[in-house]
Formats: structure tokens, C-alpha cells, sequence
């Protein structure tokens, strides 16, 4: 359990947090929601010890560990993914040493009643049932699982983490994170360079954690997925929902509208106890009952009406006029970086007025052929058409990042725009949350988000009758990214958006149009349409699925042959022994388990000899299960032939 109590933090004259107090328990599946700026990733800091409050404290009950996954983070070393994500059972390695000596220290000691012993007893037992929790399954395979789950190929395990991308190497932390399993993970912004089937698979894991999950993402439907309350930052306090982040909207509506409510009846009493008591104190008769009531008033607890930020960007993108039918079409587009083939051979058209969404497995070409469209990247072969009368606008998935640091906001602007736009660029500022003395804030020192929405605000500068969208929602709050939503359903052009973001993609688009295998799938209709018609709960799975029976079918003629019915009986009974087996243990464990929960457990004589069976019988569990999957796997391949 993690306790925080009384949590202050000013920064100047801004208050972040103002005497907050929260409870997380181990089953708890969290979701941290608030503005940009109102302190979420801050949070997480103060409760890692990456930052001290100025006041209050954070208690956490035993030697509970916690893991922590921020925004931004590199790899470095010439340390291959496999190897990298191999790194996070190194604490197994510690843990087994530590539990030697602690196992050498009890053998050495006869002092079984003193404090120092049960200390020991009590480290004995935590070390044992973390080594536990590490141990299930062998290491390479259990990397391979999230690695996969997290979009590598099987291929790609060897090659050096420094070959990979930011958004890559982020994969690889977190894959670390997951399979180090501490008591809380706390993630900050975990999907933010996950494809939508990546996402698909996290949520499923989470979902299954044995330990607790605060996470801060804006990805409504992943909160929704996963978290069963919400704790919202508001204006320096927090607020707590038992509920996920939908159902929190419902509930802050109602609490809101309920508190006003509260709020008016009791200024109306106090209005007329105040007009009664001036009225009472001008009689001398009625002074004795105007001071009574006086003192009522006095000690009247005041219902306080909490300030609300209501604040929101204002956007519409400005419509040039109408274009030719065909705004922009590729003809026979393959695009390859060396030996690596990305397109083949593709076809595409975006008619006037159209909505397309690019979706599909991150490197599968969706941002290679909205650079070739817009003419960022040559085609390695075939050719792009642009339609006449086409005026475009580009939103890069870096586009935020690529802004000059060193000019300030309203400079930043000025240097993009028209020169008959330029009178109105503070008020663009401002629809964009950028008011008074904020436009001469250096761009260097503006948040993520807030460098987002000044890369959106560039883009309102020219009319354009075409919007080419790479990841846009990237650091915006839900807030923002649902203005956004809005303004492009109303934007008369066409668009052309590339999202992993599966709540912002619902009824935007009107074709989705899937990158695999180097090939163009179009779907006619959204993303919810897109995953019904491929009967995706799990888009990853599926891959893996194909993958492996293409795998398959290559083998069997060459080395492969098919079971007999006894040997396919006698692989039943291996796995039905080792089932018994497990639950057996299981039963065993629960006995010793439920002894040593006793008040006087550790004061009886033989504590000492239970403990020790104990783990042995955790051992005796361990290689169980490891013959229990050794025997399903070959099952499963069985089946696999007979099918």
C-alpha cells in the first residue's frame, strides 16, 4: 500500500499541490488524469523520490518495490534488445544472494525469540515470495512474450538497441519494466509510441498484473479498457472516482452540479439569517435574539465552490475552396531504405472531401507514404498525383519537436506567417492558450503539450482544402485532442490522418486504410469498423498466429511428421500429471501459507523446519510448471499437426 498524506508543492507564486492526500492498494488499476501542467508526471517523481514536497510525505507498508516508466528516456550501449530486456532479472541474481545469507545468518542463530530473529524470518519469507513471482517461466521466453507483444519481430531481438528509434528503444524500458514485476507500476504516458495493436496487448497485460497500476495516458479508450478509478489534479487538489475515466466524467458532472446546488441553498440562508439579524439588532427588544443568531452564522461551516478549469483551445482550420475530384493518387509506389522494402507496389487515391485513416503495425509504411504525398520523401519507384487546385497543409509526427527552441512563441509565429495575418496572431495565440505575457515564453521551456498546440496553431496561418495528420494528438490532453476531433469533422477539406489513437479515430474518418505486408487494405468505414471486420480484440495475437502456422507449414515437409493416436494420448496424460501436480502443490503452499499468517507462527519451535519446506515446496511448484509447459507446448503443437 502507498500512503500520501499532506503532499505540498509550490513553484514561485503557482501552487501545484496543496495538502493532497490519496491511498493506492495493490489490486487498485489507476488512471491519473488533469490538464497539461496541472503536475500528473510531477506526481510520479514525488512518489519515486525524484523530487522532495514542501511538505508532506509518501508511506509505502514492507519492502514494496516500484516501477517507473516517464515520458522520455534513451538507451545507451551496444547491448541487443534481447539482451537488454534479459537485464531486468538481474535483480533475481541479487535477491538469491541476499536470501543465501539470510538462510546462512537463521542456520548460524539460536536466538529464536528476539526481536532480530523474526526480522530475519520476516526477510526470509519477502525474499522468497519475490523470487517467487520472478521465477515462473524461463527468462527468454517470458522477453520474448512482451518484446513480441510490444511490436518486435522475432528477428529484431538480436539486433543492437542503438539501431532503434526513440519510440523503439521506450518499447524495449518498458518491456524491461513489465517483466521486472514491481509491487506498482506507475507509467507515465505508456502508449505514446505503441501501434494500436501494441496497445491492444498492454491493455490485456495490465489488465492482468499482479500488482497495482497507476498510469497517466490521454488515450480515453485505453483508460477505459483497463483502469477501475480515476484520480483527477485539479487547480491543486485532487479528487478521487471509483470508476474509470468515462464514467469519472458522469460523476464529476453530477458531484459538480450537486456542490453548486449545495452551494446556492446556502447562500440563500445565509442572505436571509444576515437581512434578519441587520432588522433584529435596530430593535432594542429583539438585540439578544439578533446576536443568537449571530453566533449560528458564525458557526455555520461554509460550503466552498472549488474553482473549475474550464479552459479549452478554440480551433477550425481555414478552407481554401473546392479542389479537383482527385486531390492526391499514387501510382505503383514502392519505397525501400536499402535492403528494407516498405511499400510494394501500392495504389492509392484520396477523392475531394474524403476522411482516411492510416492505421496498422508501427514501420509498416504509414509515415513513409505521408511524407511521399506531400512531397517530404522521394518514391523509390512509381509516382505521386496532386489535383489541381490543391492547397495542403502537413502536421509532421515530429512537428512539435522540430520547432526552433531558441525563438519565442509569438516569434515562432511570426516567422511562419503571412504577412496579412500578423495583426491577428495574438488573437490565434490566445484561441490556442497562449495569452498576455505567455507568447514571449521561449520555446525551449513549454511543455509537450504546449508545444503541440503551438504545432497546430501554425497551421491555421494558411487556408488549405487538404490536411495530412501525422500522430497530432501526440502530448495533448483529452480536453484538447477532443477540440481537435471536432474541428476536423467540421473541415470541409479533405483529410488524412495517421493515429494509433482508437477514441480520436471513432467516427472521424470514413475509410481506414490499413498498412501490411507492404500493402494497401482499405476498409469502408472507421476504426471500430476497421477491428470488428478483422475480428481483432488482439490484432497482435493474429500476426503471431500467422506467422507461426506459415512457420509450420514450411517445416513439416522437410522434418516434421504426423503423431500417432498413442502419442498424441500419452502427451494428454504428460499434461493432465503435471496439472495434478500443480494443484497438489498449490494446496500445500496455501497450508503452510495460512499457518504463517498465525500471531504465534514465529514463536513455535518448528517455524523454522516450515519455512524451509515451504520453499522447498516453492521449488517443487517451480519445476512443476516448467514441466507442465514443456508438456503444453508440445500439446499445443500436436494440435497444431492435427489441425
Amino acid at each position: 500500500m502507498i500512503r500520501v498524506q499532506g503532499i505540498s508543492l509550490k513553484y514561485g507564486d503557482r501552487t501545484l499541490f496543496d495538502g493532497i492526500d490519496f491511498i493506492l492498494k495493490p489490486s487498485d488499476r489507476v488512471g491519473l488524469v488533469g490538464r497539461n501542467g496541472a503536475g500528473k508526471s510531477t506526481l510520479l517523481k514525488i512518489l519515486v523520490g525524484r523530487i522532495r514536497p514542501d511538505a508532506g510525505r509518501v508511506e509505502m507498508s514492507g519492502n514494496q518495490t516500484l516501477g517507473y516508466l516517464e515520458q522520455e528516456l534513451q538507451c545507451e550501449g551496444d547491448r541487443t534488445v534481447m539482451e537488454e530486456a534479459l537485464s531486468a532479472f538481474a535483480e533475481r541474481q541479487v535477491l538469491q544472494k541476499e536470501l543465501e545469507a539470510v538462510e546462512a545468518e537463521m542456520a548460524r542463530r539460536n536466538d529464536f525469540e528476539s526481536e532480530a530473529y523474526h526480522k530475519l524470518l520476516s526477510r526470509f519469507s519477502d525474499l522468497n515470495d519475490r523470487l517467487h513471482l520472478l521465477e515462473e517461466g524461463s527468462s527468454e521466453g517470458k522477453a520474448e512474450r512482451v518484446l513480441r507483444g510490444l511490436g518486435f519481430q522475432r528477428e529484431e531481438l538480436q539486433r543492437p538497441l542503438r539501431t532503434f528509434s526513440g519510440g523503439w528503444q521506450m518499447r524495449v524500458v518498458l518491456a524491461k519494466l513489465l517483466l521486472s514485476q514491481p509491487d506498482f507500476l506507475l507509467l507515465d504516458e505508456p502508449t505514446n509510441h505503441l501501434d494500436i495493436e501494441s496497445i491492444i496487448w498492454l491493455e490485456q497485460f495490465l489488465k492482468n498484473y499482479p500488482g497495482g497500476v497507476l498510469v497517466i495516458s490521454h488515450d480515453k479508450r485505453f483508460l477505459d479498457e483497463l483502469t477501475n478509478r480515476t484520480l483527477e489534479i485539479e487547480l491543486g487538489k485532487i479528487y478521487d472516482y471509483k470508476a474509470p475515466y468515462s464514467k469519472y466524467l458522469q460523476l464529476r458532472k453530477e458531484r459538480r452540479e450537486k456542490m453548486e446546488a449545495a452551494y446556492r441553498n446556502q447562500q440563500r440562508i445565509i442572505e436571509e439569517k444576515e437581512r434578519l439579524i441587520k432588522r433584529f439588532m435596530a430593535k432594542a427588544t429583539k438585540t439578544k435574539m439578533a446576536q443568537s443568531m449571530q453566533k449560528q452564522l458564525d458557526k455555520m461551516e461554509r460550503i466552498e465552490l472549488e474553482a473549475e478549469d474550464n479552459s479549452s483551445m478554440r480551433l477550425r482550420f481555414p478552407f481554401s475552396g473546392r479542389s479537383a475530384r482527385i486531390v492526391l493518387a499514387a501510382r505503383q509506389l514502392s519505397k525501400a531504405y536499402g535492403n528494407l522494402r516498405v511499400l510494394s507496389k501500392v495504389d492509392f487515391e484520396l477523392e475531394r472531401g474524403q476522411k482516411i485513416a492510416f492505421v496498422g503495425q508501427n514501420g509498416q509504411g504509414k509515415t513513409t507514404l505521408a511524407k511521399i504525398l506531400v512531397g517530404a520523401l522521394p518514391p523509390s519507384e512509381g509516382e505521386v498525383l496532386r489535383g489541381e487546385q490543391v492547397q495542403l497543409a502537413y502536421y509532421a509526427q515530429n512537428q512539435a519537436e522540430m520547432l526552433d527552441s531558441r525563438l519565442s512563441i509569438l516569434e515562432t509565429m511570426e516567422a511562419a506567417s503571412p504577412a496579412n495575418m500578423r495583426p491577428r496572431l495574438r488573437g490565434i495565440l490566445g484561441a490556442f492558450l497562449f495569452s498576455g505575457d505567455d507568447v514571449d515564453k521561449k520555446v525551449s521551456v513549454l511543455s509537450g503539450g504546449e508545444r503541440a498546440r503551438l504545432a497546430l496553431a501554425l497551421l491555421v496561418l494558411r487556408p488549405c482544402n487538404v490536411l495530412v495528420l501525422d500522430e497530432p494528438t501526440n502530448h495533448l490532453d483529452i480536453k484538447a485532442k477532443e477540440v481537435l476531433k471536432e474541428a476536423l469533422q467540421h473541415f470541409e477539406g479533405s483529410v488524412i490522418v495517421v493515429s494509433h489513437d482508437r477514441d480520436f479515430l471513432s467516427g472521424l474518418t470514413d475509410h481506414t486504410l490499413e498498412f501490411r505486408d507492404k500493402k494497401l487494405h482499405l476498409y469502408l468505414g472507421d476504426v471500430n469498423y476497421f477491428l470488428e471486420k478483422r475480428q481483432l480484440e488482439d490484432m497482435r495475437e493474429v500476426a503471431f498466429r500467422q506467422m507461426e502456422k506459415s512457420a509450420a507449414a514450411a517445416d513439416v515437409p522437410k522434418a516434421k511428421k504426423a503423431l500417432s493416436h498413442e502419442e498424441r494420448k500419452k502427451l494428454q496424460r504428460q499434461v493432465q500429471k503435471a496439472e495434478r501436480r500443480i494443484e497438489e502443490l498449490e494446496k500445500q503452499m496455501a497450508t503452510f501459507e495460512e499457518a504463517m499468517t498465525q500471531p504465534d507462527f514465529y514463536q513455535r519451535p518448528d517455524a523454522e523446519e516450515q519455512l524451509k519446506s515451504y520453499a522447498d515446496c516453492k521449488k517443487q511448484m517451480d519445476q512443476a510448471l516448467e514441466a507442465w509447459e514443456k508438456a503444453q507446448m508440445k500439446w499445443e503443437e500436436a494440435n497444431g499437426e492435427a489441425t
